[in-house]
């Protein structure tokens, strides 16, 4: 597979930030560096024939610090780029929004940090702002193809089903898309140049944006605690596991762990369905942001992802579900309608690796198989999940890496991977 081009195509999340924007008096788009954040706020700011203040310029974040409430009185919409670097402008924002009328499109911020994890200050503007999260580019908006399956899924999962009945999708093909991942400065790259891009940006992650956030002194700890969330990547979280393996306390990994969190190098998916009658574990699983830079951090090349041994095969299995679990994620981010996401995991140890569930109590549930076939075994989760949610089950899917779309039981399908980004058109 040839590099790719990233931004050809327009990022699924513009149309629902032009939406919000009309009716939101403050938005921020948060998520980690270099996905693309700053070029969606331009594009923005460009139609409004308005400007960006970009704080990561330090000239301009020290003009903004020293008067924030002259900043924040200018044009409308207020356009700022990496908002974190001065929170006190939100100040200077619910000071505007405090003096009648309140305008929808007063601001929109973007962050590469999570806003809990801001000084008081960037909390003052609780119950006026909408996030939206920014992830690394999808397979769809690299390829330029309309992704649709969540929203067809709940329509017409029989329809979704018929409309792709094959693949052709290789799993060398796979196997590129995974270590390859989303970062636009990533996909780009090839081999060396690729793996060097991967290794600065984890460590101006940690050098600078970590130490900026907390005044860190442990800097090769939060490395290496990265380095083995990447080991559990997939994976219910052992949080005493990585404690024990770096000889610290289990609050002190805790900690930062959160600090990962906050910089979006991992993400925890919580447990679901906690309260169903099929008891569930209450533990989430940790996947690292982006399969590609999981790939990096587990030093796993296409090349040695390509063997048949067993390791290798374990390791693939949980970059796939990493993979697959993001593109979800992304999926899930541009759908403007609340949802809840998690992982549903039986103390019998059956399970499904991503569930969303909506606010009327409708259902999807996936499960990641690395394997071309899928045997009956693979399915004992989605039956699980099935029984216990009754007709608030829309549709299962079990993913793998075969060439055919089918119904497998009653509400039960198998797809393969490449599905995710293949347009469903269900007029």
């Amino acid at each position: 597979m040839e590099p790719v081009t990233p931004h050809l195509h327009p990022r699924r999340v513009t149309p629902l930030l032009v939406a919000l924007a009309a009716v939101e008096p403050v938005i921020a788009l948060h998520g980690p560096r270099s996905v693309g954040k700053s070029t969606v706020l331009r594009t923005f700011a460009a139609s409004r024939d308005v400007p960006v203040i970009d704080l990561d310029d330090v000239a301009v974040r020290d003009a903004v610090q020293a008067n924030p409430t002259l900043t924040a009185s200018g044009q409308t919409p207020l356009c700022v780029d990496e908002y974190q670097h001065a929170p006190e402008i939100l100040d200077a924002i619910k000071a505007r929004l405090n003096q009648p009328p309140t305008l929808a499109g007063t601001a929109v911020l973007t962050g590469s940090t999570r806003q809990d994890a801001l000084p008081s200050t960037a909390q003052s503007l609780t119950g006026r702002i909408h996030r939206i999260n920014i992830w690394p580019l999808s397979q769809g908006e690299l390829h330029g193809a309309h992704e649709n399956l969540i929203e067809s899924l709940r329509a017409d999962p029989v329809r979704t089903l018929a409309v792709h009945p094959s693949s052709s999708t290789t799993r060398g093909e796979y196997i590129e898309r995974i270590t390859a991942g989303g970062f636009p400065l990533a996909v780009v790259r090839r081999d060396t140049d690729r793996n060097r891009w991967f290794d600065n940006y984890v460590r101006d992650s940690i050098l600078r944006d970590a130490t900026e956030l907390q005044r860190i002194r442990q800097r090769q700890l939060v490395a290496d605690l990265l380095d083995r969330l990447a080991g559990q990547t997939a994976q219910v979280l052992n949080l005493s596991k990585l404690s024990d393996s770096l000889g610290v306390d289990r609050k002190t990994a805790e900690e930062h762990l959160r600090l990962l969190e906050d910089l979006f190098l991992v993400v925890r998916l919580p447990a679901w369905g906690t309260t169903l009658r099929a008891r569930a574990t209450s533990k989430p699983k940790i996947h690292v942001v982006d399969s590609g830079l999981a790939a990096r951090l587990l030093r796993i090349t296409p090349a040695k992802m390509a063997r048949l041994d067993p390791t290798v095969l374990t390791e693939f299995g949980h970059l796939l579900e990493t993979f697959v679990v993001g593109e979800l994620r992304k999926h899930v981010s541009w759908i403007d309608e609340p949802v809840s996401t998690g992982h549903w995991r039986t103390h019998d140890k059956d399970e499904v690796d991503f569930v969303i569930e909506f606010d009327d109590g409708d259902v999807l549930a996936f499960e990641v198989k690395s394997g071309e076939r899928v045997i009956e075994n693979d399915l004992r989760g989605l039956r699980k999940l099935r029984e216990a949610l009754g007709s608030r089950f829309v549709a299962g899917v079990a993913f793998s890496t075969g060439t055919r779309s089918y119904t497998a039981e009653d509400r039960i399908h198998v797809m393969p991977v490449d599905r995710l980004w293949r347009t469903v058109d269900l007029t």
